[in-house]
């Protein structure tokens, strides 16, 4: 698989990366066996960029990434955790519902500090086992996930003392990369005009349907060289299944506006020949910024038939047809599992 690299660092990541969340058990039970045969399928089909996170499964994910890539050579493959929550035991009964099924037994406190960030790192070190952890993401920092009181604390915080964390880990050779890992373009501006970053894993705001990343971010991205990973590609489905009846769009039921659009982008696809998810994966690559695909699944199956349609590879003027049939800034669910 081809590599890009990330920003002006040395370190370059493949095309298309595979994202951890599933593993955690989101939306629905992920037994260990399955997670580790969809890793090999991740693996087989060339992937070597792979995005984990403490939230995602409370701990779940990041244990069994490690446990797959334990054995793999060091070099072999680009690993990237976030960091901006701490995890904390609780009693079983009390362990939180965000959407993951059967989580680890833990609670998550917000933290962007200094101290907050070095404490993650330890952590995800133990969690995964591993002595390496290659690029790090400042994880749902922003108005959508706290709210614009809360949000102003905690951006604080990474303003004031958290970026100097990550710096000091990128100096010192403990990580290669750093950037934001978010859902929303606000907050990748706002830290922006403060720092410089590496990457930004952006899900959901660059994609087929969705351009809300394409008047101020992405110019910004280019004359700070900064890279994108870009998450969220199907917009929590709509994009792979089609405009079905249940269709969802940004981790609710879609509108029927979402719906009428991609209606008729697979209307576009099928006269190219190929079906929706097809466009929708090979889209942000058309841009140089992009570094790699994110995608993230449970299932081997979904993960080789997603991968197959790199097999029908469309020319970027084919793309234009879909612009007509674009949303600029669809709203996010308030009760989101971010990704």
């Amino acid at each position: 698989m081809k590599t890009r690299k990330i920003g002006t660092t040395d370190l370059s990541v493949t095309e298309y990366s595979f994202g951890t969340a599933p593993l955690g058990g989101m939306y629905r039970t992920c037994p260990r066996d399955a997670a580790m045969e969809t890793l090999e399928a991740a693996w087989d089909s060339g992937m070597r960029f792979f995005d984990t996170a403490p939230w995602y499964g409370f701990g779940l994910a990041e244990r069994r990434v490690g446990d797959f890539l334990r054995d793999k050579p060091s070099d072999s493959y680009v690993l990237s955790t976030k960091v901006g929550r701490l995890l904390r035991p609780v009693a079983d009964d009390k362990v939180p519902d965000f959407g993951f099924v059967d989580p680890l037994p833990f609670e998550t406190d917000y933290d962007y500090s200094y101290d907050g960030i070095m404490r993650s790192v330890e952590f995800s070190y133990a969690r995964t086992g591993l002595n390496r952890l290659d690029i790090l993401f400042v994880h749902d920092i922003g108005v959508y996930t706290h709210g614009a009181e809360r949000n102003a604390v905690y951006l604080k915080q990474l303003l004031d003392s958290g970026l100097k964390a990550l710096d000091a880990l990128k100096s010192s050779g403990a990580i290669a990369a750093y950037g934001l890992g978010v859902n929303e373009v606000p907050v990748c501006l706002d830290v922006m005009r403060e720092a410089d970053l590496d990457c930004i894993l952006l899900a959901g705001r660059y994609t087929l349907l969705d351009r809300t990343a394409v008047s101020e971010l992405l110019p910004l991205c280019a004359e700070k060289n900064t890279s994108l990973v870009v998450g969220g590609v199907f917009n929590s489905g709509i994009l792979a299944t089609g405009a079905v009846d249940g269709a969802h769009f940004d981790y609710g039921p879609a509108s029927p506006e979402v719906v009428e659009k991609v209606g008729a982008m697979e209307k576009i696809a099928a006269s190219q020949g190929v079906p929706i998810a097809a466009p929708a994966m090979q889209f942000p690559l058309q841009n140089p910024l992009v570094a790699s695909v994110l995608l993230g699944t449970a299932k081997p199956s979904s993960l080789t038939r997603n991968m197959a349609l790199e097999a029908h590879r469309l020319q970027p003027e084919d793309f234009a047809p879909y612009e007509a049939h674009t949303l600029v800034a669809p709203p996010l669910g308030t009760d989101a599992v971010r990704v």
